[in-house]
C-alpha cells in the first residue's frame, strides 16, 4: 500500500536545490524524493539488522591481516601467475 508524504515549510534554497539535483540526475522531482525517502529507509534497515547480528560477529585478530596472510603466501612459495593458472573448468578434463 502506498501513502503520501507532505513536507511542510520547506526553505526555497532547499526546494531549489533538490530540483537541481533531481535535474542533473535525469529525475522529477517526484523520483528524485522517492528514491531518496526509499535510501533512507534502506540504510535504516541495514543499520537495524548491523545491531541486531552484532553478537554472531567474529572478531578477527590484526595478526592475521589480509597484507601478511599474503606475504607469508608469497615467502611460502604459493606465488601464482594468474594468465598461466588453469581455469576452474579445465580441472574437469
Amino acid at each position: 500500500m502506498s501513502v503520501a508524504l507532505q513536507i511542510r515549510n520547506v526553505p526555497d534554497e532547499v526546494r531549489d536545490a533538490l530540483v537541481e539535483r533531481a535535474s542533473q540526475l535525469g529525475q522529477s522531482m517526484q523520483a528524485f524524493l522517492l528514491d531518496l525517502v526509499q535510501r533512507e529507509a534502506r540504510l535504516a534497515r541495514n543499520a537495524s539488522m548491523f545491531e541486531r547480528t552484532a553478537s554472531n560477529r567474529t572478531t578477527i585478530p590484526d595478526v592475521y591481516s589480509p597484507e601478511r596472510i599474503v606475504r607469508e603466501g608469497r615467502d611460502a612459495g604459493f606465488d601464482v601467475d594468474r594468465d598461466s593458472a588453469p581455469l576452474a573448468s579445465d580441472d574437469r578434463r
